[in-house]
């Protein structure tokens, strides 16, 4: 399985990433060994996570996600599917 998740970082920063295997990808992220954004930018937990058979998938939705808007990032983590709708009105 493949996961696409978001993560809160210190700096209050929402990233969104793609891995297979989610516990040991935040240990790394937590480490400085994650990704450029997350080494400056510790994350704090994983606020978000969703489920997807293939790698392709994962990676087309992650691209999706990474184009909104904190709010829009912010109502997927809460599960607002009005803010959702009303979101995407204006964006992807």
């Amino acid at each position: 399985m493949w996961y696409v998740y978001i993560l809160g970082c210190q700096n209050k920063a929402l990233y969104t990433g793609v891995t297979n295997k989610i516990e040991r990808r935040l240990k790394n992220h937590r480490a400085g060994r994650g990704g450029h954004y997350t080494s400056y930018n510790r994350p704090r937990r994983i606020l978000y996570t969703e489920e997807f058979k293939d790698k392709s998938e994962a990676k087309n939705r992650e691209q999706q996600i990474k184009r909104w808007s904190k709010s829009k990032k912010l109502a997927l983590i809460k599960g607002d599917q009005a803010e959702l709708i009303n979101s995407s009105k204006s964006r992807d």
